[in-house]
C-alpha cells in the first residue's frame, strides 16, 4: 500500500495487488464485522443459563463433541473471517484470567454490537458509540461492587463456596451431581491453597478420568493419580513409604551414536553379549538400589530382562509415564528428575506416604495412585463416565467450578446471577443516561438495552416470555430496590436469587463487562478492512 497525490494535491492510496484483494471501507466495514461478530454470538445466545442447549461438533476426523461451554465451542468451530477469529479470542481471554462466563461475555458483546448497528443506522458516528458505550462501562462497575455480597469462604463447612460452585454446574450436562462435584472441587481447591496469601495453584490439581463407569464413581484422590500399572504382574501392589526414583534414562544397554554392525559366528560370542548385557542390567538395578528407592518410576520402557531383574530385586517399577505426569510427580514428592544412571544419589529421591494400585471396573483396569505426597499437596479428581464424551465434559465442567472457587478464594465479594446484576446494571445505565446530554445519551441506552437482551436470552432458554418476564422483574427491582430479583429460569417459584443460591464472583461478572466492551470499542474503531481473496 503506498500513497499518492492526483493533479489536484489530494492524496489516494495505491493498494498493490489490487486484483487479487478486496477492501471494504466506512459503513460498510463496520455492518460486515458486526455481521460477522453477531453471527458468532447469536450461536452461542441458545447456550446461555441453565436450561441453556447444547452443542453437537464433529471435527473433520469424525471426533464429537457434545457441550455448551463458550470456549469449547468456539476454540473447535472452524471460523474464516476475521471479526469472527476476534470473538473466538474474546472468549479465550475470558476463559484464561477468569476460568468462567466463556457464554455470557460473547452473548454481551453481541448485544452490543446489535445496539451498536442501531445506532449507526440513526446517524451516530462510531467514536461517539464506543464514548457511550464505555461511559456506561463506568457506571456498571461500582453498581457492581455497590449490590456485592461478600461471603464468608469458610462458614458453614465452606457452604458459600459450595453453593457459588454448584451455581456453575447447574447448566452442564452434570448437574444431576452438582453438590457432590461442587463438594469435590471445594475441597481440592482448598488442599492446594495459600489461603494467608490469597492464592490457589491450579496446576495442582490434576484432571483425569476414564470411560467405562459411571459419573458417581467420580472421586478426590489426595494424591497423584497415573493411568498405569506396575510393570509385571507379580510385583506388589503397594509400596509404604515410597523412596521414589524418578528417571528419564531407559533400562537398556547404550547404543553407539554411529551406524554399527555386529557379526556373531559363535555360540560362545553370543553368550559373551548376552551376558554383557545381564551385567548392564545388573549394574542399573544395583545402582537404583544402592540409593536406597523402592519404587522406580521411569519414562520409557524396558526390555524383559530388565523387567525380570527389577522383580528379582523387590524393586516395583511403573514404565511409560508421560513427561508432564513426571514433572508433576517430582514436584509433588520432591524428587529430581534423573536423566542418567550415574547420577542417582538418595538426595534425588522422592518420597510418598502410600504408593498403591487400584482396580476398577469389570476389564481389570488399573491406576496406580501416590498419596501422601511430601512435597506439596497435589491432588486429582478421577472422572468416570458412560463414554469419553461425558467423561471429557465433566471435566470441563469440573474446572470451571475449579476456577469459581479459584476466584472466591483471592476476592470473597459475589453477585447474583440469574440476570439480576445486568439488569441492576441496567437501570443504573439508563438513570445515568438522563443526566448526559448529546448522542452519549444515546449510546448509553443501548448499553442499558443490550443489558436486559442477555436476561432475556436466560428467559427465552427457559421457555418463558422474554419480554414480560424481564419487564416485571425490572419493575420488581424497581419497587423493592431489590438488586438480587432475577430470571426464575429453574421454575422454583421466587425470582430472589438469593434465596436461589444463585451466585456469581463479581471479578468474572466485572471482567465480561471489561471484556465486551473493549472488544466491541476495537470492532467500532475499524473503518477500513483490506483482505487477500486468493494467492497472487
Amino acid at each position: 500500500m503506498s500513497l499518492a497525490f492526483d493533479e489536484y494535491g489530494r492524496p489516494f492510496i495505491i493498494v498493490e495487488e489490487q486484483e487479487s484483494k478486496s477492501r471494504l471501507k466506512g459503513i460498510d466495514a463496520l455492518k460486515a464485522n458486526i455481521a460477522a461478530g453477531l453471527s458468532i454470538a447469536r450461536t452461542l445466545r441458545t447456550s446461555l443459563g441453565p436450561r441453556g442447549m447444547d452443542k453437537m461438533l464433529q471435527s473433520p476426523d469424525g471426533d464429537i463433541t457434545v457441550t455448551n461451554d463458550g470456549a469449547t465451542i468456539l476454540e473447535q468451530m472452524d471460523v474464516e473471517h476475521q471479526v469472527a477469529k476476534l470473538m473466538v479470542s474474546l472468549s479465550k481471554s475470558q476463559d484464561d484470567e477468569i476460568g468462567d462466563g466463556t457464554t455470557g461475555v460473547v452473548v454481551l458483546a453481541g448485544a452490543l454490537l446489535e445496539e451498536a448497528s442501531k445506532l449507526l443506522d440513526r446517524g451516530v458516528h462510531p467514536t461517539r458509540i464506543a464514548e457511550g458505550f464505555e461511559a456506561a462501562c463506568e457506571v456498571c462497575m461500582p453498581r457492581l461492587e455497590a449490590i456485592a455480597d461478600t461471603v464468608d469462604t469458610a462458614a458453614n463447612g465452606h457452604e458459600e463456596l459450595v453453593q457459588t460452585a454448584m451455581t456453575t454446574l447447574n447448566s452442564k450436562i452434570v448437574h444431576r451431581m452438582k453438590r457432590e462435584l461442587a463438594e469435590m472441587c471445594v475441597e481440592a481447591v482448598l488442599a492446594v491453597a495459600d489461603l494467608e496469601r490469597r492464592d490457589v495453584n491450579l496446576d495442582l490439581i490434576k484432571l483425569d478420568g476414564k470411560a467405562g463407569g459411571k459419573l458417581e464413581e467420580t472421586k478426590l484422590v489426595q494424591g497423584i493419580v497415573i493411568d498405569k500399572d506396575f510393570s509385571h504382574p507379580q510385583m506388589p501392589k503397594r509400596v509404604e513409604d515410597a523412596k521414589i526414583c524418578i528417571l528419564t534414562c531407559p533400562f537398556e544397554p547404550p547404543k553407539p551414536k554411529t551406524k554399527h554392525k555386529l557379526d556373531i559366528d559363535s555360540v560362545q560370542q553370543y553368550q559373551e553379549m548376552q551376558e554383557a548385557e545381564a551385567a548392564y542390567f545388573r549394574d542399573m538395578v544395583a545402582a537404583v538400589k544402592d540409593s536406597g528407592a523402592n519404587l522406580v518410576i521411569c519414562q520409557w520402557g524396558f526390555d524383559d530382562e530388565a523387567n525380570h531383574l527389577l522383580l528379582k530385586s523387590q524393586l516395583p517399577a511403573v514404565r511409560w509415564v508421560g513427561g508432564v505426569e513426571l514433572e508433576l510427580i517430582a514436584l509433588a514428592t520432591g524428587g529430581r528428575i534423573i536423566p542418567r544412571f550415574s547420577e542417582i544419589s538418595a538426595a534425588k529421591l522422592g518420597s510418598a506416604g502410600v504408593v498403591r494400585e487400584l482396580s476398577f471396573g469389570t476389564t481389570h483396569e488399573h491406576v496406580i495412585v501416590l498419596e501422601g505426597c511430601a512435597a506439596s499437596k497435589a491432588v486429582t479428581i478421577y472422572v468416570r463416565g458412560g463414554n469419553s464424551m461425558v467423561v471429557e465434559e465433566a471435566k470441563r465442567s469440573i474446572h470451571d467450578a475449579l476456577c469459581v472457587v479459584r476466584n472466591l478464594i483471592r476476592d470473597s465479594r459475589i453477585v447474583y446471577g440469574g440476570g439480576a446484576s445486568e439488569i441492576a446494571c441496567s437501570l443504573a445505565v439508563a438513570g445515568a443516561a438522563e443526566a448526559v446530554s448529546g448522542v452519549t445519551q444515546y449510546a448509553m441506552r443501548g448499553f442499558a438495552d443490550a443489558l436486559d437482551s442477555v436476561a432475556m436470552a436466560l428467559a427465552e432458554n427457559a421457555g418463558l416470555q422474554p419480554i414480560d418476564t424481564v419487564t416485571a422483574v425490572k419493575a420488581a427491582q424497581v419497587a423493592s430496590a431489590s438488586p438480587q430479583l432475577g430470571i426464575d429460569c429453574l421454575g422454583t417459584g421466587t425470582n430472589d436469587m438469593k434465596v436461589q443460591n444463585v451466585r456469581e464472583a463479581l471479578a468474572s461478572k466485572q471482567q465480561q463487562l471489561l471484556h465486551a466492551t473493549q472488544m466491541v470499542r476495537m470492532l467500532l474503531k475499524i473503518d477500513d478492512v483490506i483482505s487477500r481473496d486468493e494467492d497472487p
